[in-house]
């Protein structure tokens, strides 16, 4: 067999330095949330002495927005998997005629510009009432994440083996027993990662924050920095400090469910 070829001192400097590049806005980020208030680029290069004030401020000025972006997150996971699970589960294992019609139609879906999306449930929201309100986000944000969702988890699905749902419905199981016991366990990692991207898509929304939401009842913490920074364009500390607090979660999440997500990936390349 051929041994796979050395790479060299040069190549890891070279991946050395592009990470670097790549990451410094990040570290700037960080630096910048524990420099004393003022001008961002008077700062040292180094936080020799941290000050936490930025932190304090921001979790005083958008700890309520943070909870409500973790709030509506989580409801749009839930409401996505909840409705995706059994779209994606009779896509793959039922065939009936119109099933390729029906998945082309959540494909067109995720081509819909967000921007038209947005103005349209403007307009529905205005009549139902549902505008500055938890649930308008959750089922906005879900518009994105139910497609996605039952793209991702029809195509895990259609690899579980055929036999095994057979002998799950000799054993005298229905078709809801099977999609609990059977093939929602069985599709764990494709369901952790669905989880993940679309928290992290509901995380980082902005657009349907910026059309939905015209108080401060209900705002997501995206539109509450873009607020922010209008507001107090001298206190950089706190500013960077809230994008820090708003990168935690979904760094977190990252680093948690990686392998989960690694493993989905790989589970579905091999079927």
């Amino acid at each position: 067999m051929k041994r796979a070829p050395k790479r060299g001192w040069p190549s890891t400097i070279v991946g050395i330095v592009l990470l670097a590049l790549m990451l410094f806005p990040v570290y700037w980020m960080v630096n910048a949330s524990l420099q004393p208030a003022g001008n961002a680029l008077h700062g040292a290069w180094f936080p020799f002495h941290p000050d936490f004030s930025g932190y304090a401020t921001a979790l005083r000025d958008q700890g309520r927005d943070l909870v409500t972006s973790l709030v509506v997150a989580l409801g749009s996971v839930a409401l996505s998997l909840a409705l995706a699970a059994p779209a994606a589960y009779a896509l793959a294992q039922f065939r009936r005629r119109g099933t390729n019609l029906v998945l082309f139609g959540v494909l067109v879906t995720q081509m819909v510009p967000g921007i038209v999306v947005a103005n349209a449930l403007y307009s529905a929201y205005t009549d139902l009432g549902l505008l500055n309100s938890y649930l308008g986000l959750i089922l906005a944000d879900s518009t994105a994440g139910v497609p996605f969702a039952i793209i991702i988890l029809r195509s895990f699905m259609q690899g579980i083996p055929r036999e095994t749902i057979d002998a799950a419905r000799v054993d005298g199981a229905g078709r809801l027993r099977v999609l609990r016991s059977v093939v929602l366990p069985m599709s764990a990692n494709a369901l952790i990662t669905t989880a993940l991207f679309t928290f992290l898509f509901t995380w980082s929304d902005f657009l349907f924050a910026l059309t939905l939401t015209t108080t401060q009842t209900v705002r997501p913490i995206t539109l509450g920095i873009y607020q922010y920074i209008g507001t107090h364009t001298n206190q950089w500390n706190a500013i960077m400090a809230t994008a820090v607090l708003a990168s935690v979660p979904a760094a977190v999440l990252l680093v948690v469910a990686q392998r989960y997500v690694a493993a989905g990936v790989n589970s579905g390349a091999i079927k």
